[in-house]
Parts: C-alpha cells; sequence; structure tokens
C-alpha cells in the first residue's frame, strides 16, 4: 500500500501555519511585494509551474481549471518540469509539503494540480480527480489541518 503523503496548497502571502512543514514556491515569478529575505518560503521551484502561454490562457478563469489541470499536467511530462517534480515529490517523501503560489483562489492554481498530482497514484498527464489539499479563504494562518478544504476541480 501506498505511504499517505501530506501535500498542501497555500497562498504566499498567508502567514505560515505552524505544521505547514517545507513551504515551496511553486510560481514563475517571484510574488509581487514579498521580500525574499522575509518570505518564510523554503525554495523557489520555478521550473514545475505551467507555462507561460497555458497561463495566460487560463487566466484563472474557473470555468477553465478542468482543462487548465489537464493541459498542465501533460506539461508536467516536459523534462525539466518532469526533474522538478520528481524533487517535489521526494520532499513530500520526507516532509510535509506545502506548495504556495501568488495566485489568489489558490483552490484552482498550479499549486493545487501539483498537490493533486503528487498526493495521487496517478502519472502528470493523467487526469485524477482526486483532492487536493488546499487552505481556505483564512489561509494557512487562518486555522488548524482540520480547517482546511479538500478541493479536486470545480464540480461537473
Amino acid at each position: 500500500m501506498k505511504e499517505s503523503l501530506t501535500v498542501r496548497a497555500a497562498r504566499v502571502y498567508d502567514t505560515p501555519g505552524r505544521g505547514d512543514g517545507v513551504r515551496v514556491l511553486v510560481d514563475r515569478v517571484w510574488p509581487r511585494g514579498l521580500s525574499r529575505e522575509d518570505s518564510r518560503i523554503g525554495q523557489w521551484c520555478k521550473q514545475v509551474a505551467p507555462s507561460t502561454e497555458l497561463r495566460k490562457w487560463y487566466a484563472h478563469d474557473p470555468a477553465r481549471f478542468a482543462e487548465f489541470s489537464r493541459r498542465y499536467r501533460a506539461e508536467l511530462e516536459d523534462p525539466d518540469r518532469a526533474a522538478a517534480l520528481q524533487h517535489l515529490r521526494a520532499l513530500a517523501q520526507s516532509h510535509v509539503l506545502t506548495l504556495v503560489t501568488a495566485s489568489k483562489a489558490v483552490e484552482i492554481s498550479q499549486a493545487a494540480v501539483l498537490a493533486d498530482v503528487i498526493q495521487g497514484s496517478c502519472g502528470p498527464a493523467q487526469s485524477g480527480q482526486g483532492p487536493a489539499n488546499v487552505d481556505g479563504p483564512m489561509g494557512a494562518g487562518g486555522g488548524s489541518t482540520s480547517d482546511r478544504k479538500r478541493v479536486g476541480g470545480p464540480p461537473e
């Protein structure tokens, strides 16, 4: 049986929670207004971020999330992204992993897709609709881990 991994997605601007473990920024660009020295981010894994073309097409439109997720999972098969994804999987094997993003809608962000891919048994190109552990509107500082929402994608 596969060992259970704890992978979360959270907003980078929210106060880190005690149980966040290793916080990894998964955006291509550094978040606006956030100091690198005071960011409380353990690592920056920009190689795993979606392509600029996909990100611009998606524009965080909730109606496009399912297709974004499918296309992004396909992009994760690219050798550079696959290596970065493997690094995140390795981190998740030994730590609680919190994937952070500047997106206001974490539950429909690349961080949510990555959390689902890392936690799931499916490969990046499969359409695993399993839930990802995503912080709710209060963010990581807004409650305990039991308060966090479990989200897999938009309702059908």
